[in-house]
């Protein structure tokens, strides 16, 4: 055999082998490969399930969520002896004055001047000599132009009165008017709702309405005290009402801020003005805005001016003796962003505007009476009094405690902590200028709203329990 012929017979069972190997293998690897792949499947299982659920979605969009899942706003369509005519006659309101430059501009009142170099210059037109009983003609405005408002009364989560109860009664608390005169406008606006048959369905529980004044202008119990008999009167007792002080133990009254004169346009200019009162030089400890009352035996307010001018230059008074703090004048303005607390003792009744005044320029208030602020102002107001405000009884400054005693306790960085907390709750303590409000911000107006349509909406829950 040739040398090459053995060759080949060596290659050719070589071949013949490696290939008849090769097929007694194919078996064995084909089931390790299987094998790995099902490993690998359950591996793959087990790490998505151990994958929290909520990473696993984070890839789908959000839905959009409904503005107005709380409900809709019906709003009446008043006889205009209700609202519209009593602006048209703004120079009868007041027996001294005429009102009609203080309710002029949606409310809001007149441009404010004379806060050239007081406020940023680009933040003046935010500024009016707003008229702290004018928050009716506000909300009226504003809630005609409100996201969730409907013209279907069947869809309604709530039923909006804009009955100008403050402005209907103002006239009449003074001078020799009979307390007919003083209940004939709650009368006849009670007589009008009562026939409406969306009150019937549900006996007045879903409506609201605005009083402008506080809860004692409308709580005459005899007839010789004071104000109207408004909320006693037979349909009121269900319909829940805003007034810038409450009766605490009332579930039907809330409590909303007093217009300030501060009203934003868009957002930035709330965050421009946050910035400003934040980064203001403070060179006044604290300060105090008010007037004596000289007919008043042992009148705290007094107390507190002498507490004031005795401070060695710490505090800075603004007497309000007169008209010197009537609107018109950037005095109190001045003073609170120039001070790190403000004394908010109670004004005639337990509450009074300055407090949001002296809170939208940044300053700290500090409280004599629980019932000022802290029973007054849930929706819009920190739940932690002492994360915004000091207290001390007005037992203690009675009894002779130094007010500049407590407040110099505080550390520089306590400070800063409370004022931050101030800055932080501005916005929910203003009234912006837009009709339909700021592009993103939630004013005191649209808190008012949004908590009035959370109320009744529990209400319509089965089940639900007067609180």
């Amino acid at each position: 055999m040739p040398p090459n012929s053995s060759s080949a017979a060596i290659y050719s069972t070589t071949k013949t082998n490696s290939s008849s190997s090769s097929l007694q293998l194919q078996p064995f690897s084909f089931q390790w490969l299987l094998l790995f792949i099902v490993s690998l499947q359950v591996t793959i299982l087990l790490m998505a399930r151990a994958v929290p659920f909520y990473n696993r979605r984070t890839h789908f969009p959000n839905p959009v969520s409904d503005p107005c899942s709380s409900g809709r706003i019906f709003v009446y369509n008043l006889p205009l002896v209700f609202n519209q005519e009593l602006l048209d006659n703004c120079h009868e309101l007041d027996p001294w004055n005429s009102r009609c430059e203080a309710l002029s501009n949606g409310g809001l009142g007149r441009k404010a001047t004379g806060l050239s170099g007081v406020v940023p210059e680009e933040l003046i037109p935010t500024w009016y000599w707003t008229d702290q009983f004018a928050m009716e003609v506000i909300y009226h405005n504003r809630i005609l132009n409100h996201k969730c408002r409907t013209m279907e009364p069947d869809s309604a989560t709530a039923f909006y009165i804009p009955f100008y109860a403050g402005l209907a009664v103002g006239k009449y608390l003074w001078s020799n008017y009979t307390t007919k005169d003083r209940d004939r406008y709650c009368e006849m606006i009670l007589d009008w709702v009562r026939d409406q048959p969306y009150w019937n369905r549900s006996d007045g529980w879903d409506h609201f309405t605005t009083m402008g004044r506080i809860t004692w202008d409308f709580r005459r119990s005899k007839n010789e005290d004071w104000g109207s008999r408004c909320i006693y009167m037979p349909g009121m007792r269900n319909i829940t009402r805003l007034l810038i002080e409450r009766n605490p133990w009332d579930y039907f009254d809330v409590g909303v801020p007093y217009p300030s004169g501060f009203h934003p346009r868009s957002d930035s200019d709330i965050f421009q003005w946050q910035y400003f009162v934040r980064n203001r030089q403070r060179d006044t400890l604290f300060c105090f805005a008010g007037a004596p009352r000289g007919a008043v035996k042992n009148d705290f307010r007094g107390l507190l001016l002498n507490q004031c001018m005795n401070a060695s230059g710490l505090c800075r008074v603004v007497d309000c003796a007169g008209t010197r703090c009537s609107n018109g004048t950037s005095a109190i303005l001045e003073t609170f962003l120039d001070s790190d607390f403000c004394l908010q003792p109670r004004g005639d009744s337990f509450t009074r505007r300055s407090i949001f005044d002296c809170m939208v320029a940044g300053s700290i208030p500090v409280f004599f009476w629980h019932r000022t602020a802290y029973l007054q102002y849930q929706w819009f107001l920190p739940n932690d009094p002492k994360s915004y405000s000091v207290f001390i009884h007005r037992d203690e400054v009675k009894n002779g405690a130094s007010i500049q005693s407590v407040l110099q306790r505080y550390s520089r960085e306590e400070v800063k902590k409370m004022r931050e907390k101030v800055i932080e709750f501005i916005p929910k303590i203003i009234y912006a200028k837009p009709e339909n409000g700021l592009e993103s911000i939630k004013d005191a107006f649209d808190v008012a709203i949004d908590g009035v349509l959370k109320r009744n909406k529990e209400h319509e829950q089965p089940g639900y329990k007067w609180k």
